[in-house]
């Protein structure tokens, strides 16, 4: 049953998560102790996947707060607000007490033309709209493969992956609870996520041309430090500083995709010199980017070593 505390959250919108997964991955997967900054009561695009390795408190997702203990298991849809509220005493810190994993179901779905098994995940993705919790066995084995999940790399990671969400798919009606109530409606700020959403439209569309912070702050009707202030505390990003994230993710996977130079790939992803190419890219992956195509190469050539291609019989 709904408690009617959560209504306290419906006066305060939620903080928009930006997710980004790392250039060489299909979905993010982190722990975090707690409490955490990220721990708050946020919504994203993205689909999540939280394990609970130790502690109690309280769950809150949309318009449902109920309580939760160590092994619980939750599937969050796309824009629900959540927060996993722990009980604490005050300096207490539990670590590592979260496992989680966010991935891009929308793009999954689309894959169905030519995977057609996924479709199998429609009636699983259209139930966490409203948040899912799950119990028992299904419970137990999603804990296992989330724990698994993050010690693998390259293509065992995803297949982990897809046992997860097989494994939440296939869970009897006994291991699951639907949270969020069915006519429930996230409150959030209309002019703010406006605004927002023109901000990343702005970012995505312009990300590899001349990005101004003057031109958005203009656009959304502030100043441009008021709307520095607004953007980071919406996103938990500096607008500028998420542009160099973007870019040199785009430029990691240039990196490791094409044959292309480091000085094409600088201009190829919005930089105008190659230096503050190198500097941002130090800063955000701690190598410069010749180091970071070659470990990178090294990598997939020990990994194609260990697990040989099969030879693919075409079938007519």
């Amino acid at each position: 049953m709904p408690d009617n505390r959560a209504a306290l959250f419906e006066h305060r919108p939620a903080d928009l998560e930006v997710i980004l997964p790392e250039p060489d991955q299909s979905f993010r997967w982190y722990e975090h102790d707690y409490p955490y900054a990220l721990a708050r009561w946020n919504h994203h695009p993205e689909y999540e996947i939280h394990l609970i390795r130790q502690g109690s408190g309280k769950l809150l997702a949309g318009d449902y707060i109920g309580p939760f203990t160590a092994g619980h298991v939750a599937l969050i849809g796309p824009g629900l607000p959540h927060d996993w509220m722990g009980d604490i005493a005050p300096g207490e810190q539990l670590v590592g007490r979260d496992v989680v994993l966010q991935f891009d179901g929308a793009a999954l779905l689309d894959l169905q033309g030519s995977l057609p098994e996924l479709s199998e995940l429609k009636t699983l993705f259209e139930l966490a709209q409203r948040g899912i919790e799950f119990t028992g066995g299904t419970a137990v084995e999603a804990a296992l493969l989330l724990e698994r999940i993050g010690e693998a790399t390259g293509l065992q990671r995803l297949i982990m992956f897809l046992q997860l969400i097989g494994t939440l798919a296939r869970a009897p009606k006994r291991e699951i609870r639907v949270l969020a109530s069915a006519c429930y409606s996230p409150s959030l700020n209309e002019r703010s996520s406006e605004r927002i959403n023109q901000a990343f439209d702005y970012l995505i569309n312009e990300l590899t041309s001349d990005v101004r912070l003057s031109v958005i702050a203009e656009r959304v009707g502030m100043s441009e430090a008021g709307f520095s202030r607004f953007f980071k505390r919406i996103t938990g990003h500096g607008f500028m500083d998420l542009m160099r994230k973007l870019r040199i993710q785009r430029a990691c996977r240039l990196l490791v995709q094409t044959q292309l130079s480091v000085a094409e790939i600088c201009f190829e992803v919005g930089y105008e010199n190659v230096s503050n190419f190198n500097r941002h890219f130090r800063h955000e992956m701690h190598q410069t980017p010749s180091d970071y195509r070659r470990t990178t190469a090294v990598k997939l050539f020990n990994r194609d070593s260990l697990h040989p291609s099969l030879p693919i019989t075409q079938v007519r």
